[in-house]
């Protein structure tokens, strides 16, 4: 499969699982997954056909491991970035003392001034390096990085989570917890 195709079914599946799942007459269970047959399924009469050979790399190769199959195989599941009802089933953990968040040049003073939000999501997204973050941030233009006092937020009672692919998110970060870097 070339790298065109991957990237598309990674969209694709990014839309679905992440945002608009009823549009594929699909429900997300516990957890965001869903059976893998019934996504190939609707994908196929939605007119988007997706070998199961095809849907298994991109879940491979996704440098962001953006999506994930249960120990069975038998279903996926977008790991963070819903902006639909779901839960995910996440547990709390403590993070590391600092995280980073990436974004675009052009949002970084509106950040400073009221933090980081959630928005339609439903957390914000943290990375554990500055590398990851840059890269995040590089999607839209400029990458601008902020660095998060993780620990500070903890002891003041934030709640964290960690997704299976490494990414933490929270409810939302105050603008004393941030500082430009």
């Amino acid at each position: 499969m070339d790298s065109d195709r991957e990237k598309k079914i990674s969209k694709y599946l990014s839309y679905y699982l992440r945002h608009h799942p009823d549009k594929l007459g699909l429900t997300l269970a516990p957890g965001g997954w869903v059976e893998v047959e019934e996504l190939l399924a609707a994908a196929r009469r939605n007119g988007f056909a997706i070998a199961r050979s095809h849907l298994e790399a991109v879940v491979a190769n996704n440098d962001k491991q953006r999506f994930s199959f249960d120990a069975s195989g038998t279903r996926i599941r977008a790991n963070q970035g819903h902006s639909v009802a779901v839960d995910l089933e996440l547990e709390k953990r403590s993070p590391p003392d600092i995280l980073y968040h990436g974004t675009h040049s052009k949002v970084a003073d509106r950040i400073l001034a009221t933090g980081l939000q959630k928005m339609s999501r439903h957390h914000v997204h943290l990375s554990e390096d500055m590398a990851t973050a840059k890269k995040v941030g590089q999607r839209r233009g400029k990458p601008i990085l902020f660095s998060v006092d993780a620990a500070a937020m903890l002891g003041e009672g934030f709640e964290f989570y960690r997704s299976s692919n490494g990414v933490w998110l929270v409810d939302s970060v105050p603008p004393q917890y941030l500082r430009q870097l």
